[in-house]
């Protein structure tokens, strides 16, 4: 017998506030990516990076977060009901937030860190890829608890039943999927790759080719929005695999170039100065 998703989405009420369960799951996210980005700070100087620096860039990654995953939400995935309803862009308390919108809000917010901070942007990016996918984990987590995205029929012994879902029908609970590939695995094996100096853009390339190979395998089990359905006719191309393959590219790409170029972002300790010469001429024994 499946088990019914039943969880409540609201954390805390008191009185006609309400706290959601997902709303918290970004409050994780960012304190849990400030929290890593200033270990590695204080615990790896060769990086170059202080703690001021990563509270400063908490505020870039929020703000293109947002601003980004909701323009990309309205673009990718109800750009008809926009030109239908333009307001509908602000009314962020319907819901509605994508991954790769946020992905390139936040890429363009470090532009500007990144010359604020005279960084190179890869320096920037190669140093804060690590620190998503935690952040990833804990809103896919957030969408699991809304009882929201959920995966296709399955009578897999985990499948579960969705009460927000059109039918009673058994789903994968692609959701945690996720938690696990982009979120848990990507984290683990990023934070080993990147724990020693690597070329610059390695880290930034490993980051688009894990994230974009795992969102592809979770897509396969997961339902995509009804109103955009499958791509091109067939039974399996999702707008998730199609967003996700530019990075894949990209990813291999930026890995290739990493280690042709072998450009090192690793702060060299200044080097003890010299000794000066002696002056004067030796005295002759007599």
């Amino acid at each position: 017998m499946p088990w019914t998703h039943d969880l409540n989405p609201v954390f805390l009420s008191i009185g006609p506030l309400s706290i959601y369960w997902y709303g918290l799951s970004y409050v994780v996210a960012f304190l849990g990516g400030w929290a890593l980005g200033n270990w590695r700070a204080k615990n790896q100087p060769w990086r170059g990076w202080t703690p001021d620096m990563v509270s400063d860039m908490l505020t870039y990654v929020i703000v293109g977060t947002f601003v980004g995953g909701r323009v990309g939400y309205i673009l990718f995935y109800q750009f008809q009901g926009w030109v239908d309803d333009p307001l509908m862009l602000v009314r962020v308390w319907q819901g509605g937030m994508s991954f790769h919108g946020g992905f390139i809000g936040v890429s363009t917010a470090l532009v500007l860190f990144a010359r604020k901070n005279k960084l190179s942007y890869w320096q920037v990016t190669d140093f804060i890829a690590p620190l998503v996918p935690l952040g990833i984990a804990a809103v896919r987590m957030g969408n699991f608890i809304n009882g929201e995205l959920w995966g296709r029929p399955t009578d897999v012994a985990w499948g579960m039943i969705f009460p927000n879902a059109p039918d009673a029908l058994a789903r994968h609970p692609s959701q945690l999927y996720q938690v696990a590939g982009e979120g848990l695995m990507l984290f683990a094996i990023l934070w080993w790759f990147s724990h020693k100096p690597r070329p610059r853009l390695a880290v930034t390339g490993f980051f688009l080719a894990g994230y974009g190979f795992f969102r592809s395998i979770a897509e396969f089990f997961r339902q995509p929005d009804s109103h955009i359905g499958y791509l091109l006719g067939t039974d399996w191309l999702t707008m998730g695999i199609l967003l996700s393959q530019p990075m894949v590219i990209l990813g291999i790409a930026f890995l290739m170039v990493a280690y042709q170029r072998k450009i090192s972002d690793e702060q060299q300790p200044e080097a003890a100065p010299k000794a000066a010469p002696r002056s004067g001429k030796k005295k002759r024994k007599s």
